[in-house]
């Protein structure tokens, strides 16, 4: 692990922030980090507000798209929203789909099917609007780039309204609305709204239109929050207030599905890591194993019996997409070990058998044990597809751009893309994906770095400090849960390694007599050696609390030992 040290902000400012805020000049070095450098600024971040979301109207398009909804109302026209299989996409579906049914019966949602229609909106889905004489497709969490598909609905009399997040190509579809922050003549002030962050911004909309205002839109929020912790989209700004509220609806009113798996779980209060681990996994397992129909119908459940019966299916989807993820991670490893003759920049592995939906948790997997660019390939159909994982700081997109002649088709973000392309092409396509990426990567990025926040002694960490960083939550990417790193550490004697395996490394430091502290360090049982004896080390660790036996203590969550 490669440990990176943020620079400090000036002084000059970490004083004023102290004067301002009455806050220690560590507390101050965190927000000045997080761009917070003003009283206005700090309230925002620890009081967030409703009222801080941005006009709807602001984004482009808004005002067609809620226009042609509003028409279609009126003509009484059947409505489909349509949205992809993953938590972000289906998540979507149940929030629009159940908004519009609350005055509007004609709504139907449509998930395409993982196998047989791949990923976002497709010709079969098309084809199912024409065929049950709907006249309205509201795309969610994807059809940016659907410009053929757009204009085979056009020719079967089917408007489109796009809500997407994804970067469009050189040419946007000929769609009644594109809603995109990412669009380049979009002005929106916020463009890292997930695919139902997008989504809710049309509902907000269409709900001003009816006089109602943001309180009345409160219980969608459980659903944006769980998008958003999915989507591994950034915890800034818009998406920060939407995921604040969210989850303070998951954890004291949640909607029916959610309560469902909630109550299957030993749990009091969830937090976004909680969403991302626990409940968008289970969520995400439908698509993977089965459809994510049943993923929606669990969502928009309003009957408890039943929600329940939906719970129990998705937990045994869970279960079984467990077992296949580890069977093929094992049969992934032993393929790259088998063909590591040279050193490579990349991790590129088929197999006609593996089940295409795990085949992105596979990637991901291969991606913590070797860290570097990775490409998981399964047949699907007459292609092979593919999903794409990247390693922090690599545009795998932009590399996969540089392939674009031996793929048929790809989509994606920064460091997560599918593929598709042709079997005879898999050669050509790895050969070209391994020298884009060698000729492209900083080989620093090789190397997982641990980006560290602030240098900290003992005698600063306090309950009061960790109250402090627990209201920086909800955490996520530009707002992650901040690092320290103290030196000159010195195990009491009782370090051992724990886990049935003995994975974990627990200890009791002290630092300079101050102390002890405890820490635990999952998977670091094999830093053991680094901390006995009582020799001096240096860790990196985030603050966590501790409950034994109805006592709550301060412990050390080591990221890493040297």
């Amino acid at each position: 692990m490669r440990w990176t040290i943020k620079p400090k902000p000036e002084q000059d400012k970490i004083d004023l922030l102290v004067k301002e805020l009455k806050v220690d000049a560590l507390v101050a070095e965190l927000l000045l980090q997080r761009g917070i450098d003003s009283y206005e600024k700090a309230k925002k971040f620890f009081r967030p507000e409703l009222t801080d979301l941005h006009d709807p109207f602001l984004m482009k398009d808004m005002g067609v798209a809620v226009s042609r909804i509003e028409k279609a109302i009126a003509d009484n026209e059947n409505i489909l929203v349509f949205g992809d299989y993953d938590v972000d996409g289906t998540s979507s579906v149940a929030l629009v789909s159940s908004y519009l049914l609350t005055y509007y019966p004609n709504v139907a949602t449509y998930i395409p099917d993982r196998y047989n229609e791949g990923y976002g909106v497709s010709y079969l889905g098309i084809d199912f609007a024409h065929d049950n004489d709907f006249s309205l497709i509201i795309a969610l969490d994807c059809g940016v780039k659907a410009i053929e598909k757009v204009v085979y609905a056009k020719a079967k009399n089917i408007d489109f309204i796009i809500c997407d997040h994804h970067r469009p190509g050189a040419t946007l579809p000929d769609a009644v609305a594109v809603l995109d922050p990412k669009r380049d003549d979009c002005s929106y002030p916020y463009d890292e709204l997930c695919g139902c962050g997008v989504g809710f911004k049309l509902i907000q909309a269409l709900s001003s239109r009816k006089g109602e205002t943001i309180n009345d839109l409160i219980p969608y929020l459980d659903l944006v929050a769980t998008a958003i912790g999915a989507d591994i989209v950034p915890m800034t700004g818009e998406n920060r207030v939407l995921a604040y509220f969210g989850l303070q609806v998951i954890n004291t009113d949640p909607r029916i599905g959610f309560k469902a798996i909630i109550d299957q779980l030993n749990k009091n209060q969830l937090t976004i890591t909680d969403v991302v681990f626990i409940i968008a996994p289970r969520i995400n397992a439908a698509g993977r194993m089965k459809h994510g129909q049943h993923a929606v119908n669990l969502l928009v459940e309003t009957d408890m019996e039943r929600a329940r019966e939906f719970a129990k299916e998705i937990e045994q989807f869970n279960t079984d997409r467990r077992g296949l993820d580890q069977e093929i991670t094992q049969e992934a490893l032993l393929q790259i070990a088998a063909n590591e003759e040279q050193e490579r920049f990349t991790s590129v592995v088929y197999d006609a058998s593996w089940h295409k939906g795990v085949i992105g948790i596979v990637a991901s997997r291969l991606t913590e044990t070797y860290y570097r660019p990775t490409l998981v390939f399964t047949k699907s159909g007459e292609k092979l597809a593919a999903s794409a994982r990247s390693v922090k700081g690599f545009d795998v997109y932009n590399a996969l751009q540089g392939c674009s002649d031996c793929i048929e088709q790809f989509g994606g973000h920064k460091y997560a893309a599918g593929l598709t392309l042709l079997e005879e092409q898999y050669e050509t396509f790895k050969a070209q994906f391994e020298k884009v990426v060698a000729e492209t990567i900083d080989p620093n990025l090789l190397t997982p770095e641990i980006r560290v926040d602030a240098l900290i002694d003992f005698k600063q960490i306090s309950p009061k400090l960790l109250r402090i960083i627990n209201q920086f939550a909800p955490f996520g990417p530009g707002n992650m849960t901040p690092v320290f790193m103290a030196e000159s550490l010195r195990d009491t004697g009782y370090a051992k390694a724990v886990g049935q395996t003995e994975d974990h490394l627990k200890v009791s430091v002290k630092q300079h007599g101050i102390g002890p502290i405890g820490g635990i360090g999952f998977k670091l049982g094999s830093k053991l050696s680094v901390v006995k004896n009582k020799r001096p080390f240096a860790a990196v660790f985030t603050l966590d609390e501790n409950e034994w036996q109805g006592t709550v203590s301060l412990q050390l969550k080591l990221k890493d030992l040297k």
